[in-house]
């Protein structure tokens, strides 16, 4: 057995947790709605405020299901309570992140200004010139939105200009050594 499938799901109380008949689990929560579809095979039950994830066999297809549907479900239960945050970086000189009410202006070396236009059920905040905070219920989107935001400018390996996650270690390389002895 897996030892993440078989873990079971404890719900926390102000969350409820619906399952339909073709295994879409719903969970509700002070945070929003989400819902997922479950692979067909994955049998998913909810029984005195704890979910269980079973899987019918031994296949190598059904073991990787097995875990990966119990985490699924377990981030939707996170991100309806607590939600999930990612933090940005911006370094350079002349670049910056501005809010503008729901939308992002980023100002990153460009020509242009570039506006980045948060979907539904994300949020994103600029507390500093140089820091982009993206936060939400569900956890596929705000790290999809996080990538997204860091594929503009990604960090370049010679200055360090760009932006990257908070915490991310950029490795750096050294520039020409130039005509040095050359006469």
């Amino acid at each position: 057995m897996s030892r993440i499938g078989r873990a079971p799901i404890t719900i926390p109380s102000g969350v409820t947790v619906t399952l339909a008949r073709d295994n879409k689990v719903t969970v509700k929560g002070p945070k929003g709605e989400l819902s997922r579809l479950c692979h067909p095979d994955m049998k998913v039950t909810v029984q005195d405020n704890v979910i269980t994830v079973e899987r019918p066999s031994e296949d190598k297809l059904h073991k990787s299901l097995h875990g990966l549907t119990r985490t699924l479900i377990n981030n939707m239960i996170v991100g309806v309570t607590e939600g999930f945050t990612k933090s940005l970086e911006i370094n350079g000189v002349g670049y910056r992140a501005v809010k503008q009410g729901k939308n992002l202006n980023l100002s990153l070396g460009f020509s242009h200004p570039v506006v980045v236009e948060p979907p539904k059920g994300i949020e994103l905040d600029a507390p500093a010139a140089n820091k982009i905070v993206i936060s939400g219920a569900d956890k596929e989107m705000v790290g999809g939105m996080a990538a997204k935001i860091r594929s503009l400018r990604g960090p370049e390996p010679y200055k360090g200009k760009g932006i990257k996650y908070e915490g991310e270690h950029i490795r750096r390389k050294v520039g020409k050594a130039g005509a040095k002895g050359k006469k």
